[in-house]
This record gives structure tokens, sequence and C-alpha cells, in this order.
């Protein structure tokens, strides 16, 4: 019997230790500190810098890391010398073709244009898959996406590192046990952007450093000439690579009531800005209305998304501090305020009615660790709290914003179906026309 196939059923036999893990009953994890090979999961990592680098030793921690690729050379060579080992590349096409079965798991850590198209590449080979928010780059990736991901019984995760914290989780129960009643509306605010947005496309054509694969960068976008205003972070803010604010924090600071009150398919959004600039870079500020229907027990509500210093109205925080980030739910009898990006923290309003206030029993696994979830997963266990079937509904709702911001009206949204009801030709704004060589894979067209 090949390595690989004892590797693979080691993997499948794991299921009840990964279990474990999440109910607190075991210590360690099989084969976390074994010196054991076919016990440690082989890691190809897709994006090395930045959080790619958090990302990359994460899965170091976890298994082995047999690949590393990205696009800028200085950054490919510096993970290298961390991970001696690991053979490099600049193309994720041309590691996955060559490494194949030595791959057990891949983490995509790159621009958010390039998520889709690597991580479904991956995942119709069989790998399992951890992708940084916001998932994708459109609304239709992030459905096909998780559909992928459900064909082909991999795990998954979407690197939103605060869905494993305790006391976001702590919320979603205070949230679900009706602490303040049913919620009837909601505000979601960033302090993005960070970087520049609401400009046009630079006229400048300085020459692509020799470091930079810039046709692999440029990947499934329309092809550009090269400016250093776009790398190493600033793509965030242009329309062919990044996601914008929304892209960059919704899945963050959604998160918890996206989760606690199940709000996903929206039946509209729209949006007011200060506009796209010549199609090219997302707006400075933006606010996005959502709608939402009725979902079982919870009623139709609104969520109103802020961001480029715009806030909600101080008075609804009824004399708490307005901080820079946060979410709002208001509900019958009270509010629940989660000040900060990451819900790490809430404050049950008014302060003094909720004085003395006894939290519910806990109702949610406490986790092990972001990233030790995907591990589990991976070796047959529990899935993971953020795996594409929860991150692709949040991401769907999330970037329809953005596609209210580009059709430049309100849209009418007809979830099962994928489609804008009400403004044909917003529809278009789903999706994208790939470069050749850089679409999806293993989904329908």
């Amino acid at each position: 019997m090949s390595l690989q196939a004892n590797r693979r059923d080691f993997l499948k036999q794991s299921t009840a230790l990964g279990a474990a893990w999440w109910v607190g009953s075991q210590s360690a994890l099989l084969g976390q500190d074994s010196k054991n090979p076919l016990e440690r999961l082989n890691f190809a990592c897709i994006g090395v810098d930045g959080k790619g680098a958090s990302d990359t030793a994460d899965a170091g921690r976890e298994g082995t890391i047999v690949a590393l690729c990205d696009i800028d050379d200085q950054r490919l060579e510096k993970a290298g010398a961390r991970y001696g080992s690991a053979q490099k590349f600049n193309d994720y096409r041309e590691m996955l073709a060559t490494l194949g079965d030595k791959i057990d798991a891949v983490t995509v850590s790159t621009p958010d244009h390039t998520h889709a198209p690597a991580a479904t590449l991956a995942m119709s080979l069989g790998k399992h898959c951890f992708c940084q928010k916001p998932l994708t780059w459109s609304v239709k990736e992030a459905r096909a996406m998780r559909e992928l991901a459900a064909k082909k019984g991999v795990a998954t995760q979407m690197g939103n590192q605060f869905s494993a914290d305790s006391t976001l989780r702590e919320g979603v129960e205070v949230l679900r046990s009706g602490a303040i009643g049913k919620v009837k509306e909601l505000h979601v605010w960033t302090n993005r952007p960070i970087w520049p947005q609401g400009t046009g496309r630079p006229t400048d054509k300085p020459p692509v450093p020799s470091h930079i694969h810039w046709d692999l960068f440029l990947g499934s976008a329309p092809e550009r000439p090269y400016s250093d205003v776009y790398l190493p972070f600033k793509w965030r803010g242009w329309l062919d690579f990044g996601t914008g604010a929304l892209g960059d924090m919704a899945c963050h600071t959604m998160n918890l009531p996206v989760w606690a009150l199940e709000l996903f398919d929206p039946v509209s959004v729209a949006a007011e800005s200060s506009g796209i600039v010549e199609n090219e870079t997302w707006p400075k500020w933006s606010v996005i209305k959502y709608e939402f229907p009725a979902r079982g027990d919870h009623p139709a509500c609104p969520m109103t998304w802020y961001d480029g210093g715009k806030k909600p109205d101080q008075a609804l925080l009824q004399g708490a501090r307005m901080a820079d980030s946060g979410a709002l739910m208001v509900g019958e009898t009270g509010s629940l305020y989660a000040p900060g990006d990451y819900a790490e923290r809430y404050i049950l309003l008014p302060s003094e009615k909720f004085a003395g206030y006894k939290k519910p029993a806990p109702t949610l696994p406490r986790s092990p660790g972001h990233f030790r979830e995907f591990g589990i997963a991976c070796r047959g266990g529990e899935k993971a709290m953020s795996n594409f079937d929860f991150a692709g509904r949040l991401a769907e709702t999330a970037l329809l914003g953005n596609v209210a911001l580009r059709a430049g009206q309100k849209i009418e949204w007809d979830a099962k179906n994928l489609k804008v009801t009400n403004l044909p030709e917003a529809n278009r704004l789903l999706t994208r026309e790939y470069r050749a060589g850089f679409g999806l894979h293993g989904v329908e067209a």
C-alpha cells in the first residue's frame, strides 16, 4: 500500500478525536506533536506574506508545509527561508499540477480576485481549502465555492478568525436567548477604507519590478499596465482586484448578527456613496441598507452598513461611546452593542436595565482555535464553524452591497435563483469575464 493511501486512511480514522476537541475532552490532537509523517497534514500555501504569513505559520503548526506559492519572488524567498523543505512556485496552477497527491490542503491568502480561481482548482482536485475573507470577489463565486465544497466533500474554512472567539459565540447565544427581544434593526460600521479609494486609473507606466510576476498577479482580472499604486496592499480599493471596505471587514463585523439571526438572502439592497470613480475604485464612503424577510422566529428587519467615516445615530447607543467600528442590534426590549471590528466584546443596553444580567447557558461549542478547527475538519472531524456552507452565504450577503454600489440604484434580490429581478443589467455585476487560463474550476459556467 502506498504512503499516500496510508495517510488518507489515517486522516479518515481521526473523526472521533476531532469531535472530542469540540467538547473539550482531549488535551492534544493526535499527530500534532508526533514525528510519524502519516499523522501530519501536507499544506500548500498560496500567498505567503502579509496575512498569508500568519496563515502559513498556522498551517505549519498544524502540519507540514510542502509548497509555497507567491507572485512576488522576494516574499517567496522570505517564506522559503522559514520553510526550507517546501518547494517554491509563482503559479498555483503549476504547483497543484506538479505536486498532486503530495498536497492534502491549501491555504489561499491572495488578493480577493484570485481567491475563487485558486480555491476552486484546489477543491476540484479534492484538496481541503482554507481561504481568506471575503471568500470571493463576486457573489456568484461565493455560491460556486459553497456548492463545489459540498460536491467534493472537502473540509473548508474562511479566514474570519474571530469566529472562534468565545465572546463572539457568547454574544450569539445572548441574542438567540431573547435577551433583547426580537431584533428590529441592525447597524454595522467600519473605519475602512485605510487605503486609497475614490480615484481614477493611474497614468504612469513604470517598468514591472523584476521580482513581480505581473501577469500572475492580474490572474482573472483584465490586463492593465503595472503601477506601484496597486501593490503590495493598495489593491483592495480597486474594483478589478479588491472588494473595498465592505469586502475587507463585513465578514468580521457582520459575523455576530448574521450568525445569530440567520441574516442571509436579503430581498433588497440599496446604496448611497461618494461614487465609484471611472469604474476603477470603490467609493470614499458608502451607506448600504439591506432588507431581510422574516426568517423562522426572526421578524423582517433592515441592516445598515456604514464605511468611510459614516456612522449610525449616536442616540442609538444610549450613552455608550461610539467606537470607530462596531455592530449594534436593536431589539424590542434592549440592544446589544459590539464595539470594535470583531465582536470580541459586547455591551447590553441600556446598561442600568441589564445590571446583574445572567448569561444564558452555553449552547455553542467553544473553539480549540480557528485554524485548529480547520485541521480537525481535514482529519475527518467536526466541520469548522466558518466552513464554506456558512461563509459562502455570509459572503453572498456582504458582496450584494457592492452589486448595489455598482448598479447605482436599489436592487431586488432572488437568492434562490441568484438573480437581480428589478434591474436585469445588474446581473452582469454578479460575476466577471475571466482572463484565459484564470477561470473557475469544477463548477457550472
